[in-house]
């Protein structure tokens, strides 16, 4: 499917005049359109964005709520509504798919304010109006867009029309006549069952239902065809159930009637079925997973992956969602369903994420990384794809044929087992089970009882099933089952596809000897070569192949190699058994050509034999016959095209063997058209010129063998050459001129031309003009701008091919500016020196000049310095001490000059001393020179460094000698000093000169002899550790010996340090150390590591002093114990509320902490946090369950410690039942009463009683920790009376009371009258009165104004605004509020309307009160703000 495009050029369609006026701003300023397609939240809505990164606050269209589907009677309104989002507000409008909506009498568009609804009313609805109705929303950054449709019902007022409703609507579920109709239901017989839905969708079909039981009815139809045809039914429900085992048992149903079933077979069925489900049900894994990709913008990313079993899919995720196949990604598997991969097409930044593969269980990611794309380099659209760490790409394919080699040894093992454990059984009813080169099983049965038998072949791939049949009349056919359908293996079945030429010398360098060799199975059964067979069965089958050759319509009775060898049937094979009946009953296997069709070639090029067990009888040995001429390639389909030549090219065994070419069943004899050719053993049949009656089928016999393909002659669109190379050579226009393209074409109508700019595909416009013809086509560009530039393509497509033709188009036009800002690189007082950029676009002609002036700062004259060579940068040397300079530069080409750039000012002759250089370094020292060097300063004070002065001093003095002359400069950053004495010790500095003068000197270097190199020393001495903790390690060591002669003094020392597991050495300190120990930081806790130490002076390092042993990065073992002495042993927790147990402790190494809960492991609810020296247990939520012991054991090498804690969570408790009252003994009373609910569940929770002595007003406890219900309280008096109460206590509180009845008599009481004094209303009312006034105010223009008071008043005053003594209350342009007397305006964008004085004014019945301020916006002119009040 082509993708079509917008050029960048060419406009869009505008909807409203914001989004004309932004497409001519880009127009003018050269902006092209990012038309970044988007899917919306909203189901149904696709998104276009304009520009690739939105301003901050700005977005797209999009549709809250889209157009719902309506459905409406004739004559009716019909409505659809719609809400809008966006910044800026997009404009809307609406439109159809068979006319437009511009009578305004039938259509009306509207929108709605107060909903925020666009409304398309359509009136009195009829036929004409029933269409697909689109609605656009659009701003400057982009458009939304949305279909509904509107359909008409009839108003159905009898049964009769509601039958021929239901009538319609099944009829419309139905698939349409025709072709579509062919191809929908071969579709649906050769899909999976998973597809159905799928397939129903592309061709638009709803009702499932009812396809679903027509299929079922096709395929009952097929299967009583091909019983009726000799053909074996196939039930793809019974065969997807039981895989192997139901393709086995329809092995066994000939066409006679079905055999009986042997309990040894169906042990067999279950034996291969489990271990090939085994094998297919294997865990899916990645090979070769997807890899990070790097691209720029525009070009396409490809990730591929290799999988270990085949998939026929995997699901590819990005950003969160699976991707699918589209005009974005492009997903593909390879035909072994091995590699994956997924396309990404031009990338945008908007790309960049972490791309995911699922496979099964598998998966695998990986990021795509887009960068913004080097305006200087070509815009040529390449496709990423990920590479190995050494650059080159994997061989995927290399890698998926090793891993089907892999899987085929497998299939071979479950195979190998089968027959090993039913050898027996197989042997006895004469069944093979044999392996292909593809990993198939093939399972070959001898003749029995019935005359005809099946092979049935079940292939791992595409669950594709194939049976081969011996009827009864001795011939052959081969049934496959794709998904469920039967297909005959006929000729006239195949399709031919286009295939390159054979490499012949590859196929003729093959080793035929090797063919010889007898390779046996796991069964015993012999595989041979075929050409052995072949000799075997030549003798008795010469007349036969001669009388092929000379009926060629009876093709159909043959089968056929890969090669396109012809095979005897079996109907010339039972002729020979009547000769060959003894050998061949002896030797207990049937002739060998009778199963020729069914060999299987192997991955060496062998092939495999199934052979068929006739009858039992003594062996002998088979002779070896030549097996005469055949093909050792042959013929390949070619697609030819017209009026050009064909070649076909077949290979035969022997080059002493001629044949004949025949055409449709014509013989082919040499002419003007045809010319036959053989060289050696290679047969040629070249067409000079092609045309469409050379279209057909060619076969090419020789000695009874035949080989047969297919030539298509294609049409496809050409163009004229001479048009051609003049249509690839690059047009180049000027601003403002016509471009014009023009090409010659011939092909098979029709064909379809399409233009492209820039990968953009062209329509017609306003500039733009594309002619289309049968013959030619023209393309017309009017007034070509500069961005025009680019790559033209043409492409003509038809049905028989397409091609394309590139050109360029080079549109001149004057420079732009040259690019700043000037770099100045040298500033003295002779001199300014500076550069800067080439203009970004040259107009299409390099830069030939610069021409340049130069105004001093100051005066207002500008000089000419005239033209420059196209370098940009310049030297000027007529300048004055300390003045400063402007300068103006201009960019010259062909096609003219370009605006100015202007650059900053430019000071000349400031002393800029430069900054002092590095310490120098000795590099080497000797009796009569020492070599040292250094490095530039860091800061060169503005100009160039001219050169060095070098100075020496030796040690105990205070002059410093200057080693070069002054008027010898240094030039280089090194010198060799000669000017030394042997034995005594100098130390050197350097100072840099620049045009300015002399710089700072730098600080001195080290010391050094003047002396020849000195040994090195020898190693340290007593290296051992003698502090480790789990982030360091001290070392100590003695000092080497010095012997003279053999070593020297040690001048300093390294450490060097290597981990166990590394191999690499790296040193500790960068400086050398003095001091003999050192102490080695920032360790790994429990690390192994290797310590080393190297002594060194100026004669090199000594040989390393190295420890015995490793050492552990951890402190000396600690036994361990607990550090918070104030740890709590009882814990008392609200239920609900979280249990935090913290311990610290002291130990090393690092000990093993566990937790338990009355001596037994912690629940899953409880989380444990270990750091160094801490650990915590926490409980969430904490429930009554946890209540226990809790108790933590910290154990290492050293010891262990433990330590404990009782946990108890509990609640409130709930208070106890009725409480009551007896009297079992005078003068006491016994309170009784129900336990809490919560007594059973905690076993601390104890009563307290209360009681109330109607002479008291105080309740007094009586009695506390009470573990019964029942309690006697004594010295009760008679008249009076008593209250008890009952209270629940445990840990966590106490609960509500549960009061007793009254004990005793009751006393009346007198009423209590309350006189309650009556007091006078405050009179609170007053006039309105600004508590605070209205503030000075000064807005910018175009931002928010915001205006508040204060205003008291009773009654509450009615507020009033005005502006200019107009009344805004009514004004919706003024936001206005008045919240408990704080009266408020808010003006949203403030312009020069806004400017005026504001009043505000508070009435109520006792008077009136006015605020006023003036305010005035910035930028609009200056108003002097004053405010006044008035009461």
């Amino acid at each position: 499917m082509w993708k079509s495009g917008k050029s960048p050029g060419s406009k869009r369609q505008c909807f409203s005049l914001v989004h004309q006026y932004i497409q001519h701003f880009n127009e003018v300023s050269g902006n092209k359109s990012a038309a970044i397609r988007r899917r919306s939240k909203t189901p149904g809505v696709m998104i276009t964005q304009y520009v690739v990164n939105l301003p901050e606050g700005k977005t797209t269209p999009d549709f809250q709520s889209k157009p719902m589907e309506v459905e409406v009677k004739e004559g009716q309104l019909a409505v659809f509504k719609a809400i809008v989002t966006g910044d800026p507000k997009p404009e809307v409008s609406w439109r159809r798919t068979k006319g437009n909506v511009l009578d305004k009498k039938k259509f009306l568009s509207k929108y709605d304010e107060s909903t925020g609804e666009h409304i398309l009313e359509i009136r009195k609805v009829s036929t004409e109006e029933s269409d697909t109705y689109k609605c656009l929303a659009v701003n400057e950054f982009g458009k939304a867009v949305c279909t509904t449709t509107l359909n008409l019902t009839e108003d159905l007022k009898n049964p009769a029309d509601f039958r021929k409703l239901l009538r319609r609507k099944k009829a419309e579920n139905k698939t349409p006549n025709g072709e579509t109709n062919d191809k929908f239901w071969e579709a649906m017989l050769k899909a999976d069952r998973s597809d159905y839905e799928r397939i129903c969708a592309e061709f638009g079909i709803t009702d499932m239902q009812s396809i679903i039981k027509q299929l079922a009815e096709k395929k009952k139809e097929r299967k009583q065809k091909n019983c009726t045809d000799g053909e074996i039914p196939y039930d793809e429900d019974l065969s997807e159930k039981h895989g192997i085992k139901s393709r086995r048992r329809t092995k066994d149903h000939g066409v006679n009637g079905p055999m009986q079933k042997d309990a040894w077979r169906k042990q067999v069925d279950e034996e291969v079925n489990r271990l090939f489900s085994e094998l297919k049900l294997a865990k899916v894994d990645f090979v070769i997973k997807i890899q990070e990709i790097k691209a720029e913008e525009n070009d396409d990313a490809l990730f591929e992956c290799v999988l270990t079993h085949p998939l026929p899919k995997i699901s590819w995720m990005g950003k969160g969602s699976e991707l699918e196949d589209g005009e974005k990604y492009s997903i593909t598997v390879s035909d072994h369903q091995l590699i994956h991969s997924l396309l990404i097409k031009d990338c945008t930044l908007l790309d960049k994420s972490i791309y995911s593969v699922v496979a099964g269980n598998a998966s695998c990611s990986a990021w795509l990384v887009v960068e913004e794309r080097d305006p200087a380099s070509p815009g040529k659209k390449t496709v990423r794809t990920s590479t190995l760490n050494g650059g080159g790409r994997i061989d995927l394919e290399k890698v998926a044929k090793e891993q089907q080699l892999k899987n085929q040894q497998e299939m071979e093992k479950i195979l190998a087992a089968v027959k090993e454990k039913y050898k027996e059984e197989l042997l006895k009813d004469g069944i093979i089970l044999t392996t292909g080169s593809d990993g198939e099983i093939s399972e070959v049965t001898g003749p029995g009882k019935n005359s005809g038998a099946i092979e049935s072949k079940s292939k791992g791939k595409k669950g594709k099933v194939k049976f081969k049949i011996l009827k009864e009349d001795g011939t052959e056919a081969e049934l496959e089952d794709s998904d469920g359908q039967l297909i005959e293996d006929d000729p006239r079945n195949e399709k031919y596809t286009r295939s390159g030429q054979m490499d012949f010398d590859k196929v003729t360098g093959e080793s035929e000897d090797a063919d010889l060799d007898v390779n046996k199975d796991s069964t015993g059964s012999t595989r041979r070569p075929e050409h052995k067979k072949k000799a075997q069965r030549k003798q008795g089958t010469s007349d036969q192949n001669e009388h092929e050759s000379e009926n060629e319509e009876s093709d159909s009775d043959d089968c056929e190699d890969s090669t396109g060898q012809v095979k005897n049937s079996s109907s010339s094979k039972k002729r020979q058994r009547s000769k060959k009946a003894i050998n061949e009953g002896e030797s207990g296997v049937g002739p060998e050509d009778h199963n020729e069709c069914e060999g299987t070639e192997d991955a060496t090029g062998s092939v495999t034999q199934s052979r068929r067990k006739k009858r039992q009888g003594p062996l002998i040995e088979d002779t070896v016959i030549d097996p005469g001429v055949h093909f050792v390639c042959g013929l390949s389909d070619v697609s030819a095209i017209i009026h050009e030549a064909a070649e076909l090219t077949c290979k035969l065994s022997s080059e002493d063997c001629d044949g004949v070419w025949y055409r449709d069943g014509k013989k082919i004899s040499p002419d003007d058209n045809f010319t036959i050719s053989k060289d050696g053993a290679i047969h040629k049949l070249v067409i000079i010129s092609c045309t469409e009656e050379h279209s057909g089928k060619y076969r090419f016999e020789a000695d009874g063998r035949k080989t047969e393909a297919m030539i298509n002659v294609k049409d496809p669109p050409r163009f004229d050459p001479e048009d051609l190379r003049a249509f690839i050579e690059p047009l180049t226009v000027k601003t403002g001129q016509h471009a014009i393209f023009k090409l010659h074409f011939v092909g098979h109508e029709p064909i379809k031309i399409q233009w492209y700019k820039e990968g953009d595909e062209l329509q017609d416009d306003n500039n733009t003009r594309i002619e289309k013809s049968a013959s030619h086509s023209r393309l017309l560009l009017s007034r070509c701008q500069r961005k025009d530039t680019g790559e033209i393509k043409i492409k003509l497509k038809n049905e028989h091919g397409f091609i394309e033709a590139i050109s360029q188009l080079v549109v001149l036009d004057k420079p732009t500016p040259p690019q700043g800002p000037a770099e100045v690189t040298e500033s003295s007082a002779m001199c300014i020196e500076f550069r800067w950029r080439p203009p970004k676009n040259d107009g299409g002609s390099p830069v030939i000049n610069y021409i340049l002036e130069r105004q001093q700062v100051g005066r207002n004259t500008w000089k000419k310095l005239g033209e420059i060579p196209g370098v940009p940068s310049y030297r000027d040397n007529d300048v004055d001490h300390g003045r400063k300079y402007c300068y103006r530069i201009r960019a010259v080409t062909a096609e003219g000059l370009s605006d100015i750039m202007e650059t900053d000012d430019m000071q000349a002759g400031t002393l800029a001393f430069p900054g002092p250089p590095s310490p120098p370094k000795v590099v080497s020292a000797y009796d009569d020179c020492i070599n040292i060097s250094w490095d530039s300063p860091s800061n060169k004070g503005d100009s160039r460094i001219l050169g060095y002065i070098l100075e020496k001093r030796k040690k105990g003095s205070n002059l410093w000698t200057v080693v070069n002359a002054l008027d010898e400069l240094i030039k280089e950053k090194k010198y060799a000093v000669k000017d030394v004495v042997a034995g005594m010790e100098y130390e050197f500095r350097v100072t840099a000169i620049n045009l300015s003068g002399a710089g700072e000197y730098s600080s001195p270097s080290e010391f050094v002899y003047a002396r020849d190199p000195k040994k090195p020393p020898g190693k340290v001495l007593n290296l051992k550790v003698t502090e480790t903790s789990y982030s360091h390690i001290v070392l100590t060591w003695t000092k080497p010996e010095d012997k003279p002669g053999i070593q020297d003094e040690a001048k300093g020392y390294f450490v060097e340090i290597r981990p166990a597991e590394d191999i690499e050495w790296s040193r500790c300190n960068t400086t050398t150390l003095i001091t003999t120990s050192y102490n080695v930081k920032g360790l790994k806790s429990m690390g192994m590591y290797w310590l080393r130490v190297i002594a060194t002076n100026d004669g090199g390092d000594s040989a390393s002093a190295e420890l015995a042993n490793y050492v552990l990065a951890m402190p000396s073992p600690v036994r361990p114990k607990f550090t918070n002495h104030k740890m709590k042993s009882f814990i008392v927790v609200r239920a609900g509320n979280s249990v935090r147990i913290t311990v610290n402790f002291e130990a090393s190494p690092q000990p093993k902490i566990i937790w338990l809960k009355d001596n037994g492991p912690v629940t899953k609810r409880v989380t444990v946090s270990n750091s160094d020296g801490t650990s915590q247990l926490l409980i969430p939520s904490s429930e009554r369950s946890d209540t226990g012991i809790y108790s933590i054991l910290v154990k290492n090498l050293a010891g262990q410690e433990t330590f404990s804690t009782e946990v108890r969570v509990t609640d409130d408790p709930k208070p106890p039942g009725p409480v009551e009252l007896e009297e079992n003994v005078p003068g006491t009373i016994t309170v009784i009463w129900v336990p809490s609910p919560d007594e059973k569940r905690d076993d601390r929770l104890h009563y307290i009683v209360s009681k109330l002595d109607s002479t008291k007003r105080t309740w007094t406890t009586v009695a506390d920790r009470l573990f019964n219900n029942k309690f006697t309280a004594c010295n009760i008096m008679l008249g009076r009376e008593y209250n008890f109460r009952v209270y629940a206590k445990n840990d966590m509180g106490v609960s509500a009371p549960s009061e007793s009845p009254t004990w005793g008599m009751e006393r009346k009481k007198e009423k209590f009258v309350v006189n309650i004094p009556t007091r006078e209303d405050c009179d609170l009312s007053c006039g309105p009165t600004f508590i605070v006034p209205l503030k000075l105010h000064t807005a910018p223009k175009g931002y928010e104004c915001y205006m508040s008071c204060a205003v008291k008043g009773d009654p509450k005053p009615r507020i009033t605004w005005y502006r200019n003594h107009i009344s805004l209350n009514t004004n919706t342009n003024y936001y206005i509020s008045d919240t408990c007397g704080v009266c408020s305006m808010l003006i949203l964008r403030v312009g020069p309307k806004d400017m005026g004085e504001y009043t505000i004014s508070a009435e109520n019945a006792l008077g009136r009160a006015e605020c006023s301020t003036v305010l005035s916006v910035r930028g609009e002119g200056e108003t002097h703000l004053q405010f006044k009040s008035k009461h």
